[in-house]
């Protein structure tokens, strides 16, 4: 047995599987605490890395393509912080950090686990019934049907018909998208009988992220979703889902200033409305500020 014991969190390995622990740390993501405790089989590994640096560490898992429905839904878009495969390690214990992978490295070899991607979950992916806020409505899934109601944040092009309710045999694919810069995320269901071009904004079966905190946590609602739906491969790649299968149109590029100044304007307004917190808006108001005022203002 290894372990390593860390403010970011505890990593245990024990033969055939991991147990992985996120640390109870102010600094530990909110999406790593709401995914708890993670038992990883040793056959959903493909390599595990430690990388020093001069105040911290990193200690990463590298997973084998297809093993985790969680990271088959983000698509390698989940920040350092929220990867529950990442962890950060103290400089006083890079020599367990060092052995720790020496172990679990040598445990792949012995048994020969297979480096190639994975035809079948090896995770089960989070656990259900969950329901989940953020942006602009709640998405909720009990293993069976996938929930969506809107609030008073929600356009009214999308929240007028009501609640949204769709079986899981009619979703063909999901995605979870963070809010990148200017661009807004969403978590988006992709559904056989109504496939739509429309921005999250407007796609009833879409739930728009506007980066704030509790965003990520729909990152559980994906894993949760993609978990039960058939593999995507290799032994049988489905076809693109068909919402995916063009792209719309790009949208000429906006002049970035004005683009800064509309976000400066849209952040006035949830701050009006009680949305952001005034601490909130003043770090986002910052922000935008300082790229307003380019080279010269850093």
């Amino acid at each position: 047995m290894a372990e390593i014991i860390q403010r970011d969190g505890t990593w245990t390995y024990l033969g055939d599987t991991l147990r992985l622990v996120p640390g109870r740390d102010k600094a530990v993501s909110p999406l790593r605490k709401a995914l708890g405790e993670l038992t990883v089989p040793l056959t959903a590994l493909a390599g595990a890395s430690f990388e020093q640096g001069r105040k911290s560490g990193r200690l990463r898992l590298r997973l084998r393509d297809g093993a985790d429905p969680l990271l088959q839904a983000t698509g390698g878009k989940l920040t350092e912080g929220m990867d529950p495969y990442q962890l950060t390690v103290e400089s006083d214990r890079y020599g367990v950090a060092e052995y720790f992978v020496d172990e679990v490295r040598n445990a792949l070899l012995l048994d020969e686990v297979p480096t190639s991607a994975s035809d079948t979950y090896l995770l089960p992916g989070p656990a259900v019934p969950l329901s989940v806020s953020a942006g602009d409505g709640t998405a909720s899934f009990d293993g069976e049907r996938v929930r969506l109601e809107w609030n008073w944040k929600t356009e009214e092009a999308k929240s007028s018909a009501g609640t949204r309710v769709l079986a899981l045999g009619d979703i063909a694919a999901v995605e979870w998208q963070p809010a990148v810069g200017l661009e807004n995320g969403c978590l988006r269901f992709t559904v056989r009988s109504s496939p739509t071009k429309a921005p999250p904004k407007y796609d009833p079966n879409s739930i728009e992220l506007w980066g704030f905190k509790k965003d990520p946590l729909m990152a559980l609602v994906a894993a949760a979703v993609q978990a039960r739906l058939p593999h995507p491969g290799p032994a049988g790649e489905p076809a693109t889902p068909p919402a995916l299968e063009q792209a719309p149109p790009a949208a000429p590029a906006e002049d970035e200033h004005d683009a800064l100044l509309r976000r400066l304007r849209e952040l006035g307004d949830l701050h009006n409305s009680g949305i952001l917190t005034d601490d909130e808006f003043a770090l986002a108001k910052a922000a935008v500020l300082k790229r307003l005022s380019g080279p010269s203002g850093d």
